[in-house]
């Protein structure tokens, strides 16, 4: 067994600034960020044009869309950072409710591969079905849901679950694949 313990290899400030103007007067840094700047132009300025969002809808600025001519979004969205929208290539939409949280990461796909059709997977073709987000539901921190998948109004979906099929109306659901574990209770409003 080797007793000896690595330390990560600290640069003096001279090595820094060296590293620094390095890095700015690098080519290739400019070539990646007009890479950078394609993707978030095709991923998200372009399908932003596409989209009807309702009223007061939040998107944040590093969302992702596909084919964003068949997303439908109700009244009040909030769309956490770096989420996914992904209605299918040819029939598959995303309809999303009034007043719906998506946390961080989340990912909404309407369409999957095929993967006994042959080889490779990328070149086979997609299954699609519609996925309907109901209104005032919650999705945590990177839950997926799947092509086909019906979220009933006011649920819950918990941070890292996997939705497929439906989740009843005012279900909390978690876990993969995503099972309801209680139900919510709203308090009359006066």
């Amino acid at each position: 067994m080797d007793d000896q313990k690595a330390h990560k290899k600290r640069l003096s400030k001279g090595q820094r600034l060296l590293r620094l103007i390095g890095g700015v007067l690098d080519p290739r840094a400019y070539l990646h960020a007009l890479k950078l700047i394609n993707y978030y132009n095709y991923s998200h300025v372009v399908p932003m044009r596409k989209l009807s969002p309702g009223p007061d809808a939040a998107i944040s600025p590093n969302a992702v869309f596909s084919n964003a001519e068949r997303i439908e979004i109700g009244r009040g969205l909030r769309l956490g950072a770096r989420c996914h929208l992904w209605a299918g290539p040819a029939h598959g939409r995303i309809v999303i409710g009034d007043d719906v949280l998506f946390g961080p990461e989340v990912m909404v796909t309407a369409a999957g591969y095929r993967f006994n059709d042959g080889s490779p997977v990328t070149q086979q073709p997609m299954d699609e079905a519609d996925v309907f987000i109901g209104n005032d539901v919650w999705l945590g921190t990177r839950a997926i849901v799947l092509p086909g998948a019906k979220i009933g109004d006011g649920s819950i979906i918990g941070a890292g679950a996997l939705v497929r099929g439906e989740i009843p109306p005012y279900s909390i659901a978690v876990g993969v694949p995503a099972r309801v574990v209680g139900q919510r209770t709203l308090e009359s409003q006066p």
